[in-house]
């Protein structure tokens, strides 16, 4: 089984790429070696690899550089999969993209699915919605996977923002009203592996959308206690910040950040037998985010 995988650098990519290496024939690029944007170079490294699985987790996450650099994140949220999309279809390869929960707007009650209405409300949610639609597109065999509030021990993320922080200050702000799950980047890779185990095991399979994130659903507050309940247990801070909780409108940002994010995962575990993240127990090992 051949496996090309685009993004090895990032949070989900570095993981996965020590993941793959021993079972599978593995070509990996970080964004240096291929630059997913050229549809020269995407063409002629599929072509000459021939992969079975190509798997995205390249992407430009900078949600508030986004709204300044329309054109990179565009180039990379939007015109990077549609090249692997077609790609991937000359080669009858199965296509693997990540992809987010800003492509909603974050005013839904409850949780959203996979059918519900999309309406991103900023740069990065609108090319990462138009990158859905090009693997929707050009890629007959392909699993998008929806997730949110990404954090691991590679690359920077919430987790480690908070780290760093409650090392250097007395106390912390933190916003409460904008509700969502942590999904840890480890479950994440774990679920695409066991969605090329199926494939390559011969299963049938749906192919399509899927939400993967994280269980229980949280906000930005109470992710930020559990984060440092566990840095005290665990002796990774000897002391930790006095939080506060702060609205939305106290603490703007370039880019509006959805209220809720709660994504429903019954599909993936429907169809693919694959439970939600299990973001708390990846924090037990909270040291290694240092």
């Amino acid at each position: 089984m051949k496996v090309l995988l685009t993004g090895s650098n990032g949070q989900v990519g570095f993981l996965l790429k020590s993941m793959l290496a021993d079972s599978y024939e593995l070509l990996a690029f970080d964004r240096q070696e291929l630059d997913i944007t050229n549809e020269f170079l995407v063409n002629k490294v599929v072509n000459d690899f021939k992969p079975n699985v190509i798997i995205n987790a390249a992407a430009y996450t900078a949600v508030d550089k986004a709204e300044l650099e329309d054109d990179l994140a565009f180039s990379v949220n939007s015109e990077g999969p549609k090249f692997l999309a077609k790609a991937s279809g000359k080669n009858n390869s199965v296509l693997i993209h990540l992809s987010t929960d800003y492509v909603f707007s974050g005013d839904k009650e409850g949780e959203y699915t996979e059918y519900d209405t999309v309406c991103p409300g900023g740069v990065y949610g609108r090319t990462k919605l138009e990158g859905e639609n090009a693997v929707k597109k050009y890629s007959e065999k392909y699993i998008i996977l929806r997730t949110s509030w990404v954090f691991g021990e590679h690359g920077n993320n919430f987790v480690k923002t908070m780290l760093k922080l409650g090392a250097e200050r007395e106390s912390l702000s933190i916003v409460n009203d904008q509700y969502g799950a942590p999904t840890y980047a480890g479950d994440i890779a774990k679920a695409i592996i066991n969605i090329i185990t199926r494939i390559e095991n011969g299963y049938h399979m749906r192919w399509g959308l899927y939400n993967f994130s994280g269980q229980p659903y949280v906000n930005w507050y109470q992710f930020a206690q559990k984060i440092f309940f566990m840095a005290e247990k665990t002796g990774v801070l000897n002391r930790v910040p006095d939080l506060y909780p702060i609205s939305s409108e106290n603490f703007p940002t370039p880019a509006k950040r959805p209220k809720n994010s709660k994504l429903n995962c019954q599909k993936i575990k429907h169809e693919l037998q694959i439970s939600p993240s299990d973001w708390q127990s990846a924090l037990i090992n909270i040291k290694n985010y240092i």
